[in-house]
């Protein structure tokens, strides 16, 4: 019966879809049997609604975040969720669970292949908002402690293997400076690069930028997560938590492709996203998919230019 609705998914996608490229069309095939596959669920969710719901995953940080974690909110606030399981260092991004386990020391990127129990899991241009629910995190996390003299803008970047190719999004030393330098004046800087023994990992190894000395030697100015995470250490029970407490407090982001710029979709404000390829930029889930996070002003920069167009214009 999988086969044949699949078969048949084909064809209508085939048939209303023909602007998107042949290889790109199961994402939306896909993406229209997970919402088929929640029929069975029916009863259980809108009728019944006990506590049953065991939400269980091991992929990739970002569709965690924009895809499963707003359907654990949901079931949470429909009375629904059971249990919800991921990776280590996820405990405060399920606040909200009656019962959270932190199993997995790895993360898999192919987890979502042929994985149906999640509404939403595959790109599309058009998805289903009827169980999906973004968790408040700015709410929950905002606090006292990392307030400065200044409003925050954090600079979250990234440097490592993307689709098995050499680092495409991030931004190099030479746009840091610029970035610094025109916005040190108004605002605290300050710079994200999780390391690798500060995140779970999936198979895009983390490489090395060299910016850490860099930015210690030219730009004392700018505090570094990773500072912060070693002085309140006692304070946070992972680095995602102190992300979480950080974001909570910021309302203007530099991020770019991937997780990164997931994270910092949360938490409102204006988050400038530095992505040149990618299948959300094919769905144009910048626009339709992102802002829906926290309703933050979502600007899509495809180059370096237009990261301080942005930047000039908004912040």
């Amino acid at each position: 019966m999988k086969g044949i609705v699949l078969k048949m998914l084909s064809v209508y996608v085939a048939l209303n879809y023909r602007q998107v490229k042949r290889e790109y069309r199961y994402f939306l095939r896909d993406n229209y049997f997970n919402r088929l596959y929640q029929v069975r669920y029916l009863l259980r969710d809108y009728f019944i609604k006990k506590h049953y719901k065991v939400i269980d995953y091991q992929g990739e940080f970002q569709n965690e975040i924009t895809h499963v974690l707003p359907f654990a909110y949901w079931h949470y606030l429909n009375g629904t969720l059971e249990k919800t399981i991921s990776c280590k260092g996820t405990n405060e991004l399920y606040f909200f669970s009656p019962d959270h386990e932190e199993r997995y020391a790895e993360r898999r990127w192919d987890f979502t292949y042929n994985n149906y129990n999640f509404p939403n899991i595959n790109h599309s241009i058009k998805k289903t908002f009827k169980k999906w629910i973004a968790p408040p995190l700015k709410e929950q996390y905002k606090n006292t402690l990392f307030v400065f003299d200044k409003p925050i803008l954090i600079i979250a970047n990234k440097y490592n293997i993307e689709w098995n190719q050499e680092p495409t999004n991030f931004l190099d030393i030479p746009t840091l400076d610029r970035i610094i330098n025109l916005n040190k004046h108004k605002y605290q800087i300050i710079y994200n690069r999780p390391l690798p023994n500060h995140i779970v990992q999936d198979n895009s190894e983390i490489l090395d930028l060299n910016e850490y000395p860099w930015l210690q030697r030219a730009h004392p100015e700018v505090i570094l997560l990773n500072d912060l995470f070693t002085k309140f250490k006692s304070k946070v029970n992972s680095f995602n938590h102190l992300q979480l407490m950080v974001y909570a407090n910021c309302d203007r982001f530099v991020s770019v492709h991937g997780g990164t710029a997931a994270l910092a979709s949360y938490f409102g404000g204006k988050n400038i996203i530095l992505s040149n390829g990618g299948l959300e930029s094919v769905f144009d889930e910048y626009t339709n998919y992102f802002p829906r996070l926290s309703n933050a002003l979502i600007l899509h920069a495809k180059t370096p230019d237009d990261v301080f167009s942005y930047l000039s214009e908004e912040f």
